[in-house]
């Protein structure tokens, strides 16, 4: 759950005006998804993995917000994309 705070909190710091919230809901087992409406942005189980907050911002942004850049944070895109 530590890890899933902390991974909520930078992603409301960095999309603060695309995000209304973040909701945490405890489960067991190490579940740890993150959605953005009904699709799966993040999945452990489908990744076998956590994401690093660097991914996962990259994840989310795509689906958010496309065209945000990240700073330093930010892969390098293909031109076009």
């Amino acid at each position: 759950m530590l890890r899933a705070a902390w991974m909520a909190q930078e992603l409301l710091t960095t999309f603060e005006e695309e995000l209304g919230g973040v909701t945490l809901m405890p489960g067991t087992g190490g579940i740890f998804e993150v959605r953005h409406g009904d699709a799966v942005v993040w999945s452990r189980k489908e990744e076998g993995r956590f994401p690093d907050i660097t991914e996962l911002k990259q994840r989310v942004r795509d689906h958010i917000a496309p065209d945000k850049p990240l700073g330093h944070a930010d892969r390098k895109r293909p031109a076009g994309s």
